[in-house]
């Protein structure tokens, strides 16, 4: 049994539903070895999967990264992520994908000869932020950024992001803001953004970075709002006297940064900026 994970919820792996304590992965797999294979989250309202055009884009971007061919076609992604919702029985709740490399022997090469990708897929129980938790926002530390140079690739290779997320639990705070040679980057599972003087300011998407699904959204609800945003470089201490501060991802939706370092982000309180883009997010979700 799986600690907080119920044994008889349904999953998918290579092309068969089954029990999650029925699931199972050769040890060989390498995604196992070696961490080499990509994964999504995409989030479900209503039955509604949110932005699932540009979450299979990223998969499939990240697939060609890894030059792994893509096991199912657009349409196969989209049904297998229906029946999952369906099998799942809960509205609301989150679609994981994860496709590797397949079974071979231990070798850090590809394998010479084609092998099949392992697929897996699974709904998991979640609730977006409530009005409190968007009204209390969440706190931050800032730290360095000692991840690898692709952080462009949705890749399951995540122990970077596991230690920069863990030190945001021993600071007993919500999240880390990274800063590679004193420019940000992002948070430990999130997009990290910047309110100066009215304007949305964003890192550009490059190796970086993550370009989480709502780096686009947010960036379609700051033109819809009449809000300027430039993507470009910040620096450390442009995030330090921000006006605002917002963090994205699919499961925080998007929530304001109150505190930074145990100081308060602008007025401490939710901001201007960051009330427009929640209202406009709030509507994109509403029109599913």
């Amino acid at each position: 049994m799986i600690p907080g994970v119920p044994g008889d919820s349904q999953v998918y792996l290579n092309g068969e539903f089954l029990r999650l304590d029925e699931a199972k992965v050769s040890v060989l797999d390498r995604g196992f070895i070696f961490g080499d294979g990509i994964y999504e989250v995409v989030p479900v309202y209503n039955g509604n999967a949110f932005r699932m055009a540009e979450h299979l884009d990223r998969l499939d971007r990240s697939l060609a990264a890894l030059r792994i061919a893509s096991p199912l076609d657009r349409a196969g992604w989209i049904d297998l992520v229906a029946e999952l919702i369906a099998r799942g029985g809960m509205p609301t709740c989150l679609i994981y994908l994860q496709v590797t490399r397949g079974v071979y022997k231990r070798d850090h090469a590809f394998p010479p000869e084609p092998v099949a990708p392992t697929v897996f897929g699974m709904a998991s129980a979640w609730s977006p932020p409530s009005a409190e938790q968007r009204a209390r926002g969440i706190s931050a530390i800032g730290i360095p950024d000692e991840r690898w140079l692709h952080c462009e690739i949705k890749s399951v290779s995540l122990l970077g992001n596991v230690l920069a997320r863990q030190q945001a639990v021993d600071a007993h705070v919500d999240e880390v803001v990274q800063f590679r040679d004193g420019y940000l980057t992002e948070g430990s599972s999130s997009n990290i953004w910047v309110v100066s003087q009215g304007k949305l300011l964003a890192p550009p998407k490059n190796n970086l970075i993550l370009e989480g699904i709502r780096y686009g959204l947010l960036g379609e609800l700051a033109a819809e709002a009449g809000i300027p945003f430039e993507a470009r470089r910040i620096t450390r201490e442009e995030v330090e006297r921000a006006d605002e501060l917002l963090v994205t991802s699919a499961t925080k939706e998007v929530l304001p940064i109150l505190s930074l370092d145990g100081k308060p982000v602008g007025s401490g309180k939710p901001g201007p900026v960051y009330a427009q883009l929640r209202a406009g997010y709030d509507a994109r979700i509403a029109a599913l």
